[in-house]
């Protein structure tokens, strides 16, 4: 089982790498911190200062229409954010 599971590339997201060293991942709901700290210096060989993470909840959603009431659901997922030491750098646009 992988804990980092895909890069987090939005536009607040490129911002905060740019500006903050600070790179997103969506990552396992299992792993914790310490896991996830280890998992980024070993897969990039970078230094972690800091990890955040948070557990987005499920977004229900229902519509009305013709055929009747259509309900559906996004799933939870658990986001992590490392800060990385000054001087490193992770280029997530190299594998595409």
């Amino acid at each position: 089982m992988s804990i980092l599971i895909k890069p987090i590339i939005t536009e607040k997201a490129t911002s905060d790498s740019e500006l903050l060293n600070r790179y997103g991942f969506e990552v396992s709901p299992k792993a914790n911190k310490v896991q996830i700290k280890k998992e980024v210096e070993a897969t990039y060989g970078v230094t972690v200062l800091k990890v955040r993470t948070m557990n987005t909840r499920i977004g229900r959603k229902t519509k009305h229409t013709k055929t009747g009431i259509q309900v559906g659901k996004t799933s939870a997922i658990k986001k992590a954010f490392v800060q990385l030491k000054d001087g490193d750098t992770i280029d997530l646009y190299s594998n595409l």
